[in-house]
């Protein structure tokens, strides 16, 4: 999963949380079960929420096992993320993903082979910025494995794992063998068993026709690097899953298209509307016709009220997969269910862009934007 651009989500002008100015909120919701998660972190200019939000799912698990509120480095993951990348990059002769996107099974296989550390000990910021700025690191590092996969020298050097590693070192930080936390003294390995941190703790599932109900397939899309699996259920199993893991008590990751006209992330929510053209009378439809993608894209976001929506049904969400209108843009934490003024349902979600926003990191998604855009969920099990 790659950043989606923000940008995108602040040129469209629509009426719905505000509370910076007096314009009135066509939407307010209610809380009906909210679980506990860790404090909304910033991946800056990184297209690294896989890691977020899968760590946000681990560290909410360790709250609801009494194990308290612990940070744990996201960089560590993703430097080790890089590496697993390169590796396979020249194994597949440069026809595998090599980014900074990925998918929340990474993490999970990550720690199970790396172990993790705590974030204080572990920023990864050895490049001159307070936060993540990873353009540069991205293309260097593709830029070396391009050279490498050339094989200049008709047989690969004993050198190249050294270099990206030194290229690692010099972005990320050396890595940490033994540290002492809490006065005690770990290996990232022991810290991760301390935890009761495991990959085989963690179940993904997915919801498309094109494989079998009941299968655990590796879902097709390019962040998908390590070709981790997901559990094939219908959509409607899926929702069930969502809400009974949800009121037991569970945060769940949530990996989804975040490029719709519905997602007003900087209003407070995210829903899919329908737009009625038998609403319209004639010069009505004529204009309509006339507009540009986009401009229909912007009309349809700009609600007047409360938003009619789609119905969704596996076909339809099927098909928005296999025309790429639904695409693995972006991966956040479930942390509860809301209500809206109507009585419709929704989930609360946890962003790691920052506080920075209308709900402080938060904001709540439509049950069908949840079955039409998701792409897969994970939770513990």
């Amino acid at each position: 999963m790659n950043q989606f651009l923000l940008f995108a989500l602040l040129v469209i002008p629509i009426v719905g949380f505000d509370q910076n100015t007096e314009t009135k909120s066509t939407y307010s919701f209610t809380d009906v079960k909210v679980n506990k998660a860790t404090h909304v972190k910033n991946q800056g200019s990184s297209g690294t929420c896989w890691c977020y939000s899968a760590l946000g799912l681990v560290e909410s698990g360790l709250i609801k096992e009494g194990k308290g509120e612990i940070d744990l480095a996201e960089m560590w993951v993703v430097r080790h993320a890089w590496y697993e990348k390169a590796i396979k990059y020249a194994r597949m002769h440069g026809l595998s993903g090599l980014s900074d996107g990925g998918n929340d099974g990474d993490v999970y296989f990550l720690i199970d082979k790396y172990g993790i550390v705590p974030y204080e000990l572990y920023k990864g910021l050895n490049y001159g910025t307070e936060g993540n700025v990873h353009g540069e690191l991205g293309q260097i590092i593709k830029a070396y494995m391009d050279v490498i996969i050339k094989n200049p020298n008709r047989t690969l050097s004993t050198a190249w794992k050294e270099g990206i590693d030194g290229i690692l070192d010099a972005y990320f930080g050396k890595k940490i063998e033994k540290f002492t936390y809490k006065g005690k003294e770990y290996t990232p390995r022991s810290y991760a068993d301390m935890l009761g941190i495991k990959a085989s703790n963690y179940q993904a599932y997915t919801s498309f026709t094109h494989r079998p109900f009941g299968t655990d397939f590796a879902i097709e899309i390019p962040d998908n690097w390590n070709a981790n699996l997901a559990k094939n259920v219908p959509i409607d199993e899926l929702i069930k899953l969502m809400d009974k893991a949800i009121n037991d008590g569970k945060c769940i990751l949530w990996a989804s298209d975040v490029s719709e006209r519905g997602f007003q992330y900087n209003k407070g929510f995210a829903v899919l509307p329908e737009m009625k053209l038998e609403n319209l009378n004639d010069s009505e439809k004529a204009k309509w016709s006339a507009l540009t993608e986009r401009e229909r894209n912007a009309a349809m976001a700009k609600f007047d009220e409360v938003a009619t929506e789609q119905k969704v049904t596996q076909e339809s969400r099927q098909e928005g997969f296999d025309n790429y209108q639904t695409t693995d843009d972006h991966g956040m934490l479930i942390v509860g269910i809301a209500k809206d003024q109507n009585g419709n349902k929704f989930y609360k979600v946890k962003n790691s862009w920052g506080t920075e926003h209308i709900m402080n990191g938060y904001f709540y998604v439509s049950e069908p934007f949840m079955k039409a855009k998701t792409i897969n969920i994970t939770f513990k099990k």
